[in-house]
């Protein structure tokens, strides 16, 4: 991608092919909290780039959570070196200066201003470090919100998307994360697409992505559809369906069946499989918008005869018969799905108290890469005295740092 790009000594392999990772010999310096930034760095660290995790002495503020958060360190921290150091210090802020001299990427996800006061801002580090690629993920992108503070769930009420998963006049935020994990996501995209354009330049830039645009790119569809049919767009739970059946069925074993019949084929094919012939042959029936149409008299059907069967029955009936379908599962499933285990695509990750947990790895396939588990999460301050080792700061030095708290060594 950028062959001008400096070498250096890290260059991780899978465990597959024996190749360096996509990324290897790319360092990223992760400036990042909670997820929308440590997001991003955790996939630019699967795919084989040198992520240094900087965070304060004391460690990030992230390692404390509780509650449904409990989990978001050990989730987005995996394959990271940990530094640990405070930036107000000039010794601290030294050790950064020397580590950027052969860095590619720089990615933080603080509140506006905090970088440019620690002295990091984008200006201040592009006329000294022109290769520099900065990764700036914050709750809005340039405009008349820039400077306001962010969070996941504020703009999913902002931009429409809590509006329309909860039921009418609830408004309730979608059930993970989903605009911190765009956002972070989305930032790789224009990270990897500087790093592209640095090989041709040899310039680094500045590459923004958001919460609220990130959320306003999931809110695309529904803007259009708007236009489409000239109406407001009623919330999910309320919505006029595109397909005449498209929701959950209770089952005799009182389980909860999702069943989406959104062709003609799998019309046919669900018929046949119950020997619905006669719904089969009915003229009323015969396209999804006159199955559309017909909706309340179908779906009582389709209740009527899942009803009679048991959830592992419905599962067998239409994977067989290539209908979609999907069991209604909580996390707590998760672990144990067949397609998530399937060739070792599930990692075992510590989650800091010694417990395992079963975690998705990236859900990428990409030739022989194995993009899978290279390093469990850091302690506070793991790796800090290796990095400053290779920076060529001597051992009693570093030390020093430690006993006056410049730096944390776990």
């Amino acid at each position: 991608m950028d062959d001008a790009a400096p070498k250096r000594g890290h260059a991780p392999q899978d465990e597959v092919s024996g190749k360096p990772l996509p990324l290897a010999g790319i360092r990223v310096l992760e400036f990042c909290h909670v997820i929308m930034g440590p997001s991003c760095g955790l996939v630019l660290a699967d795919l084989g780039a040198e992520v240094i995790k900087i965070e304060p002495v004391e460690g990030d503020r992230t390692r404390r959570l509780s509650g449904f958060a409990a989990g978001f360190f050990a989730t987005f921290n995996r394959n990271k070196r940990c530094l640990a150091i405070d930036l107000k210090a000039p010794e601290g802020r030294a050790v950064i200066e020397r580590l950027l001299e052969n860095t590619d990427i720089l990615i933080e996800n603080f509140a506006p201003g905090t970088m440019e006061r620690l002295g990091l801002g984008y200006e201040q580090l592009a006329a000294k470090h022109p290769r520099l690629i900065y990764g700036a993920l914050k709750g809005f992108l340039s405009g008349p919100y820039e400077h306001r503070p962010a969070l996941d769930e504020v703009v999913q009420f902002m931009s429409g998307l809590a509006y329309m998963t909860g039921p009418p006049g609830r408004p309730l935020r979608a059930g993970a994360s989903v605009c911190d994990i765009l956002g972070g996501v989305l930032g790789v995209v224009g990270i990897l697409a500087a790093l592209q354009e640095r090989g041709r330049t040899g310039k680094g830039q500045l590459v923004k992505s958001a919460l609220f645009e990130s959320a306003g790119f999931l809110m695309a569809s529904h803007m259009a559809g708007e236009v489409a049919t000239g109406r407001p767009m009623p919330p999910m739970p309320d919505r006029h369906g595109a397909w005449a059946i498209y929701e959950t069925f209770a089952t005799s074993d009182d389980r909860q069946f999702f069943l989406g019949i959104t062709s003609d084929q799998h019309w046919r094919r669900f018929c046949e499989s119950f020997g619905l012939t006669d719904l089969l042959a009915d003229p009323l029936l015969k396209t999804n918008e006159l199955r559309v149409v017909a909706r309340p008299r179908i779906k009582a059907i389709i209740a009527d005869l899942i009803l009679q069967r048991t959830h592992d029955e419905m599962m067998e009936i239409c994977e067989r018969n290539s209908i979609p379908f999907a069991p209604v599962a909580r996390p707590g499933d998760l672990p144990d799905d067949p397609q998530l285990n399937a060739h070792g695509r599930m990692l075992e990750v510590e989650m800091g108290d010694g417990r395992m947990a079963k975690l998705p790895r990236l859900p990428i396939e990409m030739g022989d890469h194995d993009t899978g588990l290279r390093s469990q999460p850091g302690r506070i301050g793991e790796h800090t005295l290796a990095i400053l080792a290779e920076l060529g700061i001597p051992e009693e030095d570093s030390q020093a740092m430690v006993a006056r708290g410049v730096v944390g060594a776990g």
